[in-house]
């Protein structure tokens, strides 16, 4: 299995557009990958504008299916707008699923 986990800043005043957005994106991703097991956006209690990604596909290939989506390529972009640093303002991390 491929797994990442995103440890993301939203810019102040642009948490409503990113939650909008990466719900949009969960759900579409859920409805249209069969092979991706769990794609979860969290909000840190206590800091503010503090999220997580945290993604579980069946394998590479469904990972590398995720990133080529119609609609991945339409909402990722305005995601990096509303982060503190553009995609820069994220920290990506990949793991392999032990359990």
């Amino acid at each position: 299995m491929a797994v990442f986990f995103a440890l993301l800043k939203v810019k102040a005043g642009k948490e409503k557009d990113f939650e909008r957005l990466q719900r949009e994106l969960s759900k579409l991703t859920h409805d249209n990958e069969p092979d991706t097991i769990v794609y979860d956006v969290i909000r840190h209690r206590e800091k503010k504008g503090v999220y997580a990604v945290y993604a579980r596909f069946k394998d590479e290939a469904a990972f590398e299916y995720h990133q080529k989506t119609p609609f991945h390529d339409r909402l990722v972009p305005p995601i990096f707008e509303c982060l503190d640093g553009g995609a820069d303002g994220m920290i990506l991390d990949f793991y392999d699923h032990v359990g």
